[in-house]
C-alpha cells in the first residue's frame, strides 16, 4: 500500500491533491495550488501525473466510530 492514500473525506475531484497534503505533511490548499499551476505551466505532463495518482493512489479506508 502507498503511503500516501487518497483522502476522500476532504477531496474536491479525487482526492488526490488532499491524500498527497496528509502525506506530505502541507496545508491542502498549497497542494491545489500546485496542482493548478502545474496545470497551466505543463499541462500534459501535469494531466499524466494526476491520472497515474487516481489509479495508483488507494482510497483511505476510514474506521466508523459509531459502530465501536
Amino acid at each position: 500500500m502507498t503511503p500516501w492514500p487518497k483522502d476522500l473525506a476532504h477531496r474536491k475531484l479525487t482526492g488526490v491533491c488532499a491524500g498527497l497534503a496528509n502525506g506530505f505533511g502541507l496545508s491542502r490548499v498549497t497542494v491545489r495550488v500546485v496542482a493548478l499551476l502545474a496545470l497551466i505551466l505543463v499541462p500534459p505532463l501535469a494531466l499524466a501525473a494526476y491520472l497515474l495518482a487516481v489509479l495508483i493512489m488507494p482510497p483511505r479506508r476510514e474506521l466508523k466510530r459509531w459502530l465501536d
